[in-house]
């Protein structure tokens, strides 16, 4: 065998690094990625949370308010929650909600309820307990908000029966 054939041992080892270093910047590259992917759906998530808010506790008012109008004349607010899922207060059982919601930051039905100033006893709205930051600063009928606790959701909010809506896309000119 001639010695003229084979590669010198240092240029093979020389050699060897390369491999190792592709996989280190693809592992990088990587991961880098994924943190962008994760952080892509936790303001996702968030979005969702935020519009789940405003569908759930604006369904709350919109059923204090019909519960106002049950009985003209007397418009009362409900005492509690549950109220609003069967009302007992005439001939007929009224359901003005189909099912106490859970708050989208909680995840518990642990509403904070707004009470009646002429009656402290009932409730005349509700809003979240929870402190998280919010993405938007509109949710509903409150404007320049800044914490999910911090926008309320009143029953004369929805006075006129407006409808829940979805928030529009912003339209490029």
């Amino acid at each position: 065998m001639r010695t003229g054939d084979r590669e010198p041992a240092a240029a093979r080892y020389r050699s060897r690094g390369f491999t190792y270093l592709f996989v280190l910047f693809f592992v990088a590259i990587t991961a880098a990625a994924l943190a962008a992917l994760g952080q892509s759906w936790h303001a996702g998530a968030q979005r969702e949370r935020e519009c789940e808010l405003e569908f759930r506790a604006g369904a709350i008012a919109r059923a204090i308010q019909a519960y106002r109008r049950a009985t003209p004349g007397l418009e009362q607010n409900p005492p509690e929650l549950a109220a609003l899922i069967e009302d007992r207060r005439g001939l007929v059982v009224r359901h003005h909600l189909r099912q106490i919601y859970t708050d989208p930051f909680t995840g518990q039905p642990d509403w904070q309820l707004l009470p009646d100033p002429a009656d402290p006893r009932r409730f005349i709205g509700v809003r979240s307990r929870s402190s998280q930051e919010l993405l938007r600063s509109d949710i509903g009928p409150c404007k320049a908000v800044r914490l999910a606790s911090d926008c309320a959701f009143r029953a004369l909010d929805y006075a006129r029966g407006t409808p829940f809506s979805p928030p529009q896309a912003a339209s490029s000119p």
